[in-house]
């Protein structure tokens, strides 16, 4: 679609039949059913408790279709339309938005209360129903969502191919599409050029003839109006990826502003700061005395292994670089010979880090063959729980590393260290092992601190769940 004179860079392409035979629409029809069933459900669930104390007013019941009232099927739609409006079922990075699903099913629910106080203020809804109804919403819609979204992901990866197109300076475009390549093995790469000529009309159209769905951006030329790009690929359903700097990240939490004439990105201060950090906090400790309570028996289970596997203590505990540089003890199981430390000095040379920063060895004599299962899982950690239980460590944030490792770290490396470190990461659900420098995992860890949000630790709780179960990247 070429983007003519006369029409406004900011108008919306025209539609036709197969943008909605396309994966984008079949995923939104698939979350939109399945949000209309979580909502459906927690209403069943809300009416059958409610029997027992005051049914809705008929004033409220226009028509019952499928055995809801009018009143469930009035504050669905309004939910999905709002859900829309949110981008929640768009194709970008807001439909695993958890937290954000639940903020707008409290609205709904809020607006409703007000909007039934001026239709009629006699009425009075059963509270039972109305407390019922909005906690099972907001429970069912992000469990069914987390469910979901999780298949949805693996389904697309193993069975769609995304088309991607790649704009970079010429030192690192080589770089940039070899690594794509390599990682991610749901991207087809379909075209690339420099980013000096990112905006010129042979480029747009060159995107178009590939046929991707996605272009990846790094360095765009310093002119006026750098939107241009993005408009024509919005205008042609093509989605947008740039690659940030720090500097940009941290435009990304500003408010559009113009003081006197000039635009600015706002940056505010919360009235009440902090709360989303306590709550967090609060998960840690909750979930680590949960975990610990559940997963004892198979605690257990693992610690009667290791001693019959191989001699030697249970627990593997090291030195470790925590938060401002504290030292701590981390705590795992053994995974490998008691003389293991010992041995690390001789191996040093069969180092497969390409920077030297971490220690890798794929087939590492030290493991014991229980060790190799127990990594491949990621069981060994575990016993981090108790790390957590003691404030040195969260459930998610940049992994502490051993201070052999740290005794190598450029300056900047350490800016990680501003965090609490976890039990797991951003870097480790974005390829650990597969990362070809620790700079890559160190970038990871700085995004992840820049856009921190509880919502993402949530995600990378789900993708280490994933890659748990699917033992993958990790020896």
């Amino acid at each position: 679609m070429s983007l003519k004179k006369n029409i406004d860079i900011r108008a919306p392409g025209q539609w036709n039949l197969a943008d909605f035979l396309s994966w984008r629409w079949y995923r939104a029809f698939v979350l939109l059913g399945t949000d209309t069933i979580a909502l459906g459900t927690a209403w069943q669930l809300a009416r059958h408790l409610n029997q027992f104390y005051s049914p809705i007013p008929p004033v409220l019941v226009w028509w019952v279709w499928f055995d809801l009232p009018s009143l469930f099927w009035v504050s669905a739609w309004v939910t999905v339309l709002v859900f829309a409006h949110y981008g929640l079922y768009s194709q970008s990075h807001r439909t695993h938005d958890y937290l954000k699903a639940g903020q707008l099913i409290t609205g709904v629910y809020l607006f409703s209360l007000v909007v039934s106080y001026f239709y009629d203020p006699t009425i009075d809804p059963p509270r039972s129903l109305f407390i019922t109804a909005w906690a099972g919403s907001v429970g069912f819609v992000i469990l069914l969502r987390l469910i979901i979204l999780a298949i949805l992901r693996s389904l697309e990866h193993r069975y769609f191919k995304t088309r991607i197109f790649v704009i970079a300076p010429a030192a690192e475009l080589k770089p940039l599409v070899e690594a794509l390549t390599r990682r991610c093995q749901h991207y087809h790469f379909v075209g690339a050029t420099l980013s000096s000529v990112a905006l010129a009309d042979y480029t747009f159209r060159s995107i178009l003839n590939s046929h991707a769905q996605v272009v990846l951006v790094r360095g765009l030329p310093d002119i006026n109006l750098a939107s241009t790009l993005y408009w024509r690929l919005k205008r042609s359903g093509i989605v947008l990826h740039l690659l940030p700097s720090s500097r940009e990240m941290l435009y990304r939490r500003g408010i559009p502003e113009v003081i006197a004439g000039i635009p600015t990105l706002r940056m505010d201060a919360p009235l009440i700061d902090g709360l989303e950090y306590r709550l967090k906090r609060v998960l840690d400790y909750a979930g680590t005395i949960v975990g610990l309570i559940l997963l004892s028996p198979f605690f257990l289970v693992i610690a009667l292994m290791i001693r019959v596997d191989s001699p030697g203590a249970i627990f593997f505990r090291q030195e470790r670089m925590g938060l401002n540089g504290r030292i701590f003890q981390v705590w795992k199981f053994r995974t490998m010979t008691a003389n293991a430390p010992a041995l690390q000095s001789q191996l040093e040379q069969h180092n497969q880090a390409a920077d030297r920063i971490l220690f890798k060895i794929k087939s590492d004599p030290r493991v014991t063959r229980l060790g190799q299962f127990l990594r491949r899982t990621s069981l060994d950690e575990l016993p981090q729980l108790i790390n957590v239980l003691c404030g040195e460590m969260s459930l998610v944030g940049p992994r502490p590393l051993p201070l052999r490792d740290v005794a190598h770290f450029e300056t900047w490396h350490h800016t990680r260290h501003q965090a609490l470190p976890g039990i797991t990461g951003l870097w480790q659900v974005s390829g650990r092992s597969d990362l070809d420098s620790f700079d890559d995992a160190a970038r990871l860890d700085l995004h992840y601190i820049d856009n921190w949000s509880l919502n993402l630790d949530l995600e990378i709780l789900m993708e280490t769940l994933k890659i748990v179960l699917l033992g993958k990247g990790a020896y």
